[in-house]
């Protein structure tokens, strides 16, 4: 019997949400989502030096504008809570000290300042410092000194931690669903500590891997920064005996700058003016970041942004939906090399999804912007400049500067269009299409542009001349959409009023 897929995203609350972080987030629920498994959220937050207060909360909220929902979590509960690892301290100690007892780990009691001062020693003879085989029973540890001095530290109150014992020229043999096999020898390792009397917490090594066997995590994707950590890992489950349920790895590729030079980080969406955060973050000390919310992206085109960077379908599909990323989405079509970010690309996903969204939809947005100017006009109209408006925009806050000459007649007219469009017969030709529309009972689109393009064929007037001055004198520059749209939009009374003021203040025929 195959067993069933549980995978787990187990960010640590110590600020905002990386793009990367949500990228890797997403990527489990699609893997998930698609093998009928369960997604959970974990919160490691056993490193108390770093957490930031509003941060989890930031992370679930993040995830909830994503689209991605959790099965399993702090808020949701679940068979195996707490699903915070701070809430889970008594655990992890049980297990640290089960592997003191088999001999897979052992007490150190050597502090900072001894590892500093040797440290500076080695370095002082050119050698490098490495806390392995070749120095642990050198030192303050349980593999020198005896169990009664050992528990004599203890009782006095001195600090320790607990270190595994990485196994002397061992070849570790590791198998990544994204890189294939990879080895190790575990020469080149250090012995990685794995509790902390000081705060009687866990280091992640320990945790993580406690909580995904009792957890029962089937499939541990994360990002490569953890591919040094996976011969550790390994060695953990072997020392716990628990290699048979040991999850499957994949270690996705890393999100690169938009040079592809560097991992992408904060200082390069400050710079180049786009956020790295999925949603707007406060920091403690009052510094603000954007988030891709606050820039009017909508969540499925950031989504369906990130899904695109690592990830190839194999097709010359771009425009995906969460159902359509779920049945598509597999692990062996994402790449081991980093995937370069790009700001104009994400500009584009939003603008496919602008010109794709309801036009329902979009008037809601455009309506509630409208009010905050104090401007109220029929919903139908509404929703008429919004199906315009919303194939020339990317991000909502754009709709106004589209829009704004609905509202607000030409105080002037563009100089450079009104020598290129204002022609010597202009002003007879306006004047006779005024009166034309002045005719019109039914001021609608289609009826102005069934009287006005039988005006045109039957006179032989070029079309662009008749709409280019036709514009300048409803918009006073080249910009808009349809004119018979943007004067149904105007009214009958608005659209002769404006041609009138042009025909007045623009030069006459010579």
């Amino acid at each position: 019997m195959s067993r069933k897929v549980r995978v787990r995203f187990a960010p640590s609350p110590t600020g905002a949400l990386h793009i990367g972080g949500v990228r890797t987030a997403l990527y489990n629920y699609l893997f998930a989502r698609q093998r009928g498994g369960d997604f959970i959220l974990r919160i490691e937050d056993t490193d108390s030096t770093r957490y930031v207060p509003g941060a989890e909360e930031y992370i679930m909220e993040s995830l909830e504008w994503c689209g991605i929902k959790i099965d399993e979590g702090v808020r949701e509960g679940g068979p195996h809570a707490p699903y915070r690892q701070s809430e889970r301290k008594e655990i992890y100690l049980k297990y640290a000290l089960q592997l003191v007892e088999s001999g897979n780990a052992y007490y150190a009691f050597d502090t900072p300042e001894e590892l500093n001062d040797l440290r500076a020693e080695m370095e002082a003879k050119g050698e490098t410092f490495c806390y392995n085989y070749a120095v642990r029973e050198k030192l303050a540890t349980s593999l020198r000194l005896s169990a009664e001095e050992v528990e004599e530290r203890k009782a006095r109150g001195d600090q320790w931690v607990i270190r595994f014992k990485m196994p002397e020229n061992e070849v570790v043999a590791m198998d990544d669903l994204i890189r294939g096999h990879v080895e190790m020898n575990t020469s080149t390792l250090d012995d990685k500590v794995l509790y902390k009397s000081a705060d009687a917490l866990p280091t992640y090594h320990l945790a993580n891997i406690v909580d995904d066997h009792l957890m029962e995590i089937s499939h541990v994707i994360r990002g490569e920064e953890w591919l040094p950590s996976l011969p550790l890992h390994y060695l953990l489950y072997r020392a716990f005996g628990w290699e048979e349920s040991r999850p499957e790895f994949a270690h996705l590729p890393l999100l690169l700058k938009p040079t592809g030079q560097g991992k992408l980080s904060k200082r390069d969406g400050d710079k180049l003016g786009f956020p790295v955060f999925p949603l707007k973050f406060v920091a403690p000390s009052g510094e603000v970041s954007r988030g891709y919310r606050e820039d009017g992206y909508f969540p499925e085109a950031f989504i369906n942004m990130l899904a695109l960077l690592g990830w190839n379908p194999g097709t010359e599909q771009e425009i995906f939906s969460m159902d359509e990323l779920i049945d598509a989405f597999s692990l062996e079509r994402v790449g081991k090399s980093g995937a370069r970010f790009s700001p104009d690309k994400a500009h584009w996903f939003n603008a496919q999804y602008m010109h794709a969204r309801d036009n329902e939809e979009i008037a809601d947005i455009y309506e509630a912007q409208l009010r905050e100017r104090g401007i109220n006009i029929e919903r139908e109209k509404v929703v008429k400049i919004a199906s315009q408006i919303k194939m020339r925009a990317t991000f909502p806050e754009e709709f106004w500067s589209l829009s704004s000459f609905l509202f607000e007649a030409p105080a002037a007219y563009d100089e450079k269009a009104t020598k290129k469009y204002w022609k010597a017969d202009a002003p007879r030709i306006i004047g006779e299409l005024r009166s034309l529309l002045a005719g019109i009972e039914e001021f609608s689109a289609a009826e102005m542009e069934r009287v006005c393009g039988a005006w045109i064929a039957e006179n032989q007037i070029g079309m662009g001349l008749v709409m280019n001055a036709w514009r300048l004198t409803i918009v006073g520059e080249p910009k808009g959409f349809g004119m018979y749209d943007m004067c149904e939009v105007l009214g009958k009374e608005e659209s002769l009023r404006r041609m009138d003021a042009a025909l007045a203040t623009l030069p006459k025929a010579e």
